[in-house]
């Protein structure tokens, strides 16, 4: 049977916004959040991502997509996406497989819906249409400035029409063009034969070319991004003010306590329970850290100055990818961890630029039962994944 396999063009070079596609909205490389929203989507088969890019290849790759090397000549500002599909193509077809629709993702759209997707690709398969392309309804009254004089496009100045009285324009959103190969491949370009569209839901509609789109789509992605289930092969934690409520009390001979939760400590043997490992990584001194570790029964990892390499040998020592490990942080010294793993989660207390870069920020404070919640969230999306895997 022929596949579907989604192509998402990822070169290094960007001159709006230096390495785009590695830039994080959401918790996630721009790139990352493409893989996942194609992955997700129910009719395709494979995900390939083309670049000319080491670290574009290998978050790729961490992100379970495949990886096809762009050449240069084709991975310049004045390449098109078309050439970095149909090299793809050919790619993948070299290895033996029958494709039937390739679809152009672009991953500078960050609010892919699956469901959208699926649909565009069961029109093409279908037969319904030879190119089907994401776009939105628009009732604007369009013009053009002609020489300094305004023209009307779409309607008749003359006559405004109420709304509920007009059939919709459709705009262009550039997230996906669903393609059927064979045609595709005839005619070198995305519009091609019988074209049609998918309506997608206008506040994701958002594609990022400048700083500013950026910056937009990060303030919007708490609103619009469904929570995922936290599904993770290992959980690493700051200390202070993730185990504790970031205070501590301090005796008259220096002798340094902290506030912890039963409730954490019960989570934690959750996890253990489960063969989920946690491990702590702090830079604080104190022996306090390595006290409160030993009597979790976890790893801990303290005295650390670098904490972003620290949590990268850990990962490679115990064969655990990246994106598969949560980090839970409160404090800038957390970003390097935060920025490395596939789900970066804050505390709600944490620091304004904490909170920004967080997939998920928890509802309970650190040193109040926040591991304990991010515990429950793992082993539920876990429990779910064992539950749909029994039923097919």
């Amino acid at each position: 049977m022929s596949e579907v396999v989604v192509v998402i063009p990822a070169r290094g070079g960007s001159k709006g916004i230096p390495r785009k596609n590695l830039r994080r909205v959401g918790g996630m490389p721009l790139v990352a959040r493409a893989i996942s929203a194609a992955s997700a989507a129910t009719l395709v088969d494979r995900v390939v991502v083309p670049t000319d890019d080491p670290e574009i290849a290998a978050v790729a790759r961490e992100w379970d997509a495949e990886v096809v090397e762009r050449p240069a000549e084709i991975a310049g500002d004045t390449a098109s996406s078309e050439s970095a599909v149909l090299h793809a193509l050919d790619a993948v077809r070299a290895q033996g497989a029958e494709v039937g629709v390739v679809v152009l993702l672009q991953a500078t759209s960050p609010f892919i819906v699956p469901a959208t997707l699926d649909e565009a690709v069961r029109r093409v398969a279908d037969g319904e249409c030879d190119a089907v392309f994401s776009a939105v309804p628009t009732f604007g009254f369009l013009w053009e400035d002609v020489d300094g004089e305004a023209v009307a496009l779409n309607h008749d100045a003359s006559q405004r029409p109420r709304r509920q009285d007009r059939k919709p324009h459709h705009l262009e959103t550039g997230a996906f063009y669903a393609l059927d190969a064979e045609g595709f491949v005839a005619a070198g370009h995305r519009f091609f034969g019988r074209l049609g569209i998918v309506e997608v839901p206008e506040h994701t509609a958002i594609e990022i070319d400048t700083r500013r789109e950026l910056e937009h789509a990060r303030a919007l992605a708490p609103l619009i991004d469904v929570p995922d289930p936290v599904e993770v092969d290992a959980i690493v934690t700051d200390f202070d003010g993730v185990h504790t409520d970031d205070t501590a009390r301090v005796d008259r001979d220096g002798l340094e306590s902290v506030l912890v939760s039963r409730a954490d400590g019960a989570g934690v043997a959750l996890l253990r329970h489960a063969g989920i490992p946690l491990l702590i990584l702090s830079a604080e001194t104190d022996g306090v850290v390595s006290a409160r570790a030993a009597k979790l029964g976890v790893d801990v990892r303290q005295s650390v100055t670098e904490k972003g390499a620290a949590l990268t040998d850990w990962a490679a020592e115990n064969g655990i990818p990246l994106h598969r490990i949560a980090y839970v942080g409160n404090d800038l010294a957390d970003l390097p961890c935060l920025e490395a793993v596939g789900w970066p989660i804050a505390v709600p207390d944490a620091h304004p630029v904490v909170l920004a870069a967080a997939r998920l920020v928890l509802d309970r404070p650190g040193g109040a039962g926040a591991i304990r919640e991010l515990a429950e969230r793992v082993l539920a999306a876990r429990a779910t994944r064992s539950t749909e895997g029994a039923a097919r």
